[in-house]
Order: structure tokens, then sequence, then C-alpha cells
């Protein structure tokens, strides 16, 4: 089994401890725990957006103190609860998103594919501002999977959708990671996707 992701020691201002944890390379690992147990802020510290107060990270056996933290954030996405979209269609959004990373936009054909794994049916040009909340959120996620990182970090993906869009949304985005050999780490309450999903299970506890 390899290794793409291990903590050693980690703790995040005193108040957050964590138990060594070690991320397989290209499973579908899911993270669930009790709140106050530090799920989100775990993400947060895997790809640098936070700092631990002590310990240790590793990403392919490198500390990520000595990685450059805009090239980590390339590698390791995290997909966050808040979902933020610019104004304007969806086609803007993808631009806007890639040329934030100095990229080439991607065709209409490759956009339209990404949303079809995240199951939003619509035409490129439709305005963000009028959809729903799921809607959004899926637009967001297709946004990211579209860079295809090395590790994808979903924090709570499903928590606007109903039962059949949140089973089907990770449905293909699993599958999608898995053909592509994408580390996938998701934050979930559902215990359905958890069942389902999940080849490899991280319950957090508060250490004190």
């Amino acid at each position: 089994m390899e290794i793409i992701l291990k903590t050693r020691d980690l703790d995040f201002n005193d108040i957050i401890r964590y138990k060594d944890l070690e991320i397989s390379k290209k499973k579908i690992t899911f993270i669930t725990g009790e709140s106050g147990s530090g799920k989100s802020t775990l993400l947060k510290l895997i790809n640098g957006t936070l700092s631990p107060s002590k310990g240790e990270i590793y990403y392919n056996g490198i500390s990520i103190l000595n990685i450059d933290s805009i090239e980590l954030r390339k590698e390791i996405i995290l997909v966050s609860q808040k979902v933020f979209l610019f104004s304007g269609t969806i086609k803007d959004n993808f631009r806007q998103f890639y040329e934030y990373r100095n990229l080439e936009c991607p065709s209409d054909e490759r956009m339209i594919q990404f949303l079809e794994i995240c199951q939003i049916p619509f035409s490129l040009d439709k305005d963000c501002s009028l959809m729903s909340g799921g809607e959004r959120q899926r637009i967001y996620i297709a946004i990211f999977l579209s860079f295809e990182p090395k590790i994808l970090m979903l924090d709570e993906p499903t928590s606007a959708l109903d039962n059949m869009n949140s089973i089907n949304v990770i449905e293909n985005i699993t599958h999608f990671c898995k053909h592509r050999e994408i580390a996938v780490i998701i934050i979930s309450h559902d215990n359905t996707l958890v069942e389902r999903y999940a080849e490899e299970h991280i319950v957090l506890k508060k250490e004190v």
C-alpha cells in the first residue's frame, strides 16, 4: 500500500491534537467524527491553508513545510463547504478560475464533461446567480475537479443535495478519480455514502 500523505504528532493551536494518520494513494478515504474533532481543520492543514502549532505533514515523503505553498495547493486541492462563484455564467466561472491559475481555459466539451460528472445538465451560458445552492455547489466541485489534482479533498460535498443526487455525484466523482489515479479525501456526515464508497475510513475523536 503506497502512502501519499501522513501526519506525525500533529497539533493545531494546542486545541486539536490528531492521532497519526496515513492516507493511501489512489484510494477513496472518508473522514468522519464528532463536532470539534478537527475534520475541516485537518484538510486545511494538509494543503497548507493553516499551519500546525507542532507536528509534521508529509506529502510523498516530503514535509509540506519544504514545498512551495502555491505548488502544494495545485496538487492538493481543497473544495470547502463555502461555495464561491464569480458573477456570470458557468463558462465565465471556469474561465476566471483558470485565469487565476494562469492556465488556458478548457474547451466547451471538457467543461461539459465535468458538469456531467457533477450532475449539472445546464448550458455553459446559464447564469450562476440564478441557481440553487445545490446546483452552485456542484458547479464549484466540477471546476476544481477539472484541474485533476493529485489529491482532491471535499468537505461535505453533498451538504446541499438530496439523497439521490448525493449518491450520483459521489459515484461519478469517485469513478473518475479512480480512473485518473487521483486520491480522494471526503468529509461526510452521510453514513450511506461512507458505507458505500469508503475504501478507507478515518474516525477523528477529540484528542486531549
